[in-house]
């Protein structure tokens, strides 16, 4: 069994555009989404739409789950060759720590609270005279 990539060019993965081959290029890997047209939460002609072609930037604007990641491991069938190869940032997923959180649900209500103390006095001063 070999365990060597195969890879493809562009002008190859654009001939897969349909819905009876659809591939697609996210971050330098090349995707058979063919059985998953009608799987795709987003319908088949997001993935048609695609098809064909580079769809990194497409793909991440999107926000896609850890578990939707997982997922296209099983769709992969190769890679781009080494010389059409963009460099394309992954975009940092968010952290959800609970301390930030703590953090930020505090700062929710004590700014505002902190706010109406100060019209309040301010009110008061200018308007009690």
């Amino acid at each position: 069994m070999s365990s060597e990539v195969k890879t493809y060019s562009l002008a190859e993965i654009k001939a897969h555009n349909t819905n009876k081959s659809s591939w697609i290029v996210i971050h330098n890997n090349i995707y058979d989404v063919t059985e998953f047209l009608n799987e795709h939460p987003g319908g088949e002609e997001v993935l048609l739409e695609q098809a064909g072609k580079e769809a990194t930037e497409a793909f991440e604007d999107v926000g896609h789950s850890t578990d939707a990641r997982e997922m296209m491991k099983k769709f992969k069938v190769g890679e781009l060759i080494e010389s059409e190869r963009k460099q394309v940032p992954v975009k940092k997923e968010p952290d959800w720590s609970t301390e930030q959180k703590d953090e930020n649900s505090l700062k929710s209500w004590i700014v505002p609270l902190i706010l109406g103390l100060l019209a309040t006095i301010i009110y008061r001063f200018y308007f009690t005279q």
